[in-house]
């Protein structure tokens, strides 16, 4: 570390702050973006996480070593600058920073060079390498913009009076059947990652009101399409006293927020994305509320060929959704389709007082609710009817017992939220490292 006076006189600095030091010396530590040179002249490109930022480097303005050792760095070399700040309208992000001194914390070898390189690699190639894809530009945006949104998600229930009561990650028993779980041993018994802590939200929504949760999930589905991971997480309100309406409210204010908060605080990201943002200022309140019964109609009025009394596949969302400038909220599906422990409508026993909000431009279900069925008699038939075990979620039912009141809740997937508003093709993207039915590494 430096401990001339040059050094002493320059203040450490992100690249996100350099605005509010132009003219004065600073000190960037971080890494070589790309480097470009033009006879005595050095571009670096230096990334810190915080953002990017070009340097110029003259020949004459730095000590010979210094020059040299720059000169030869491959990408991806760790470096620490001392410079002047300067505003150039031409640059991006309309600073430079004219450099000073240069000290090599560690130079990526041309023997081994960083393989991620400009030029065009496969997605194959990215996904094996993703511990050092996270490094360039459009996935630091994606994440920072992830970062954003699960911030958005607790600012949002902290400010409305919901109270974090995160369920545990392996459970006795299942929310919608062990079919599509891992099973893990545990000890001298069976266990399961959770798929859901709905079950466990309940519990603290008879205890403070409103509650949610929030982590990562799994499902061991087989699927093989953009919008599904093994391991993702997920936000997951519950309040007690809810009707379905209260439901469809809550989520929709929820979204509404987040799709705000981005727009608010991080366009830059978005540009980086080349996302059309127009088409998320389009998102405000009210949703549209369409009725499953109307759902079918319209989906094969657009050319679909939707039977009724299934739930809606991937498909059948995209032509639906695709009518709508903002997510629509579909309500009331068969119960036959739908979980053990969701209430029947009272004036149609068939359907389920539930809903699934379906983003717009064909990215599909991102929140899925209910109201619980709130009657242990009939939840009890429920769990018959499904086949499933009463022991392992006996203490399920005393929350009928003891207080029951009508309730619901939802849960939102963050990884198909960020796909979304970020425009991404595939979900593997929102998260830093996927988890799909093919990949389990990095």
């Amino acid at each position: 570390m430096r401990t001339n006076a040059d050094s002493l006189a320059a203040r450490d600095v992100a690249v996100a702050q350099i605005a509010a030091h132009a003219g004065k010396r600073v000190r960037l530590r971080g890494w070589l973006y790309n480097l470009r040179e033009s006879g005595k002249l050095l571009f670096p490109i230096l990334r810190d996480g915080s953002g990017w930022i070009q340097g110029v480097a003259f020949k004459k303005a730095l000590p010979a070593e210094e020059f040299e050792a720059l000169r030869g760095l491959g990408q991806e070399s760790s470096l620490e600058v001392i410079g002047t700040v300067r505003a150039d309208a031409r640059a991006p992000g309309g600073f430079e920073l004219d450099i000073e001194h240069v000290t090599v914390l560690q130079a990526v070898s041309a023997d081994e060079p960083y393989p991620i390189t400009p030029k065009e690699h496969g997605i194959e190639f990215l996904l094996e390498h993703r511990h050092l894809w996270l490094r360039s530009q459009r996935p630091t945006a994606v994440l920072k913009i992830r970062h954003e949104i699960i911030k958005a998600v607790r600012d949002f229930f902290d400010a409305d009076g919901f109270v974090l009561a995160d369920a545990p990650i392996l459970t006795p028993a299942a929310c919608e059947g062990t079919s599509n779980l891992f099973e893990v041993e545990y000890f001298d018994q069976k266990a399961y990652l959770t798929q859901s802590g709905q079950l466990y939200a309940e519990a603290a929504a008879m205890a403070l009101g409103k509650t949610y949760c929030f982590g990562p999930t799994f499902r061991a589905e087989k699927s093989k399409t953009r919008r599904h991971l093994t391991e993702f997480w997920m936000v997951e309100p519950e309040v007690a006293f809810a009707t379905l309406d209260d439901v469809m409210h809550l989520a929709e204010r929820l979204v509404t927020c987040v799709v705000g908060r981005v727009l608010e605080r991080r366009r830059p990201e978005l540009a980086v994305l080349e996302r059309d943002v127009a088409k998320l200022e389009a998102i405000q309140m009210p949703f549209p509320r369409v009725s499953y019964d109307e759902a079918v109609e319209r989906v094969n009025a657009a050319g679909g060929g939707m039977v009724y009394g299934t739930d809606l596949g991937g498909a059948d969302e995209t032509l639906l959704s695709q009518q709508f400038d903002r997510p629509v909220m579909v309500h009331r599906y068969p119960a036959a389709v739908k979980a053990f422990y969701m209430q029947p409508d009272p004036e149609r026993p068939e359907l389920a007082l539930c809903v699934d909000m379906l983003a717009p431009e064909g990215y599909g279900e991102i929140v899925g609710g209910s109201q619980r069925i709130h009657d242990r008699e009939l939840l009890q038939r429920r769990i018959a009817e499904h086949k499933l075990p009463t022991e392992p979620i006996e203490w399920y039912l005393d929350l009928r017992r003891f207080g029951s009141v009508p309730h619901g809740g939802f849960g939102m997937g963050i990884e198909r939220v960020v796909g979304w508003i970020c425009g991404l093709e595939h979900v593997r993207e929102a998260i830093p490292f996927p988890r799909t039915i093919y990949r389990i590494q990095p």
